[in-house]
């Protein structure tokens, strides 16, 4: 099964540049539409499902990080492998305690997790947008 919630960034008719780059007003390739909005991609995690101690699954997700200002947006690509280490730790814990074979990927709760574990660890990351996630065996 997969999820998708890129309606979060088609709604703020934003397209996301590859591979580290970010859309902010002024930045690089942002535009007008995106002005203010200081998005940095994170490359896919993927992270096994583990229940009563044998792998499961694959839970996968793709995250945006929203960034506070674009000073904020810049150093968190310097730091992004701290960022994505963090990412894959917490996605690591939720899989083990809110994914099953049974029911749906909570998109909502992972990214609560998410936006909350990154905060704490760069408090330039304001939000963080959960744009795909999916679990499989």
């Amino acid at each position: 099964m997969r999820l998708h919630l890129a309606a979060v960034l088609l709604a703020s008719a934003v397209l996301l540049p590859g591979n580290g780059a970010y859309a902010s007003g002024g930045g690089s390739g942002g535009g007008d539409a995106a002005a203010g909005l200081n998005l940095v991609p994170m490359t896919e995690v993927d992270v096994p499902v583990v229940d009563s101690g044998l792998v499961s699954g694959v839970l996968h997700f793709k995250l945006v990080l929203q960034a506070a200002n674009p000073e904020a947006a810049k150093r968190i690509e310097g730091t992004m492998p701290a960022l994505r280490a963090s990412a894959v730790a917490a996605g690591i814990e939720f899989a083990r305690l809110e994914v099953s074979a049974l029911r749906a990927v909570d998109a909502k709760a992972l990214d609560a997790a998410m936006t909350q574990t990154l905060h704490k660890l760069d408090p330039g990351v304001s939000r963080v947008l959960v744009v795909e996630v999916s679990a499989h065996r």
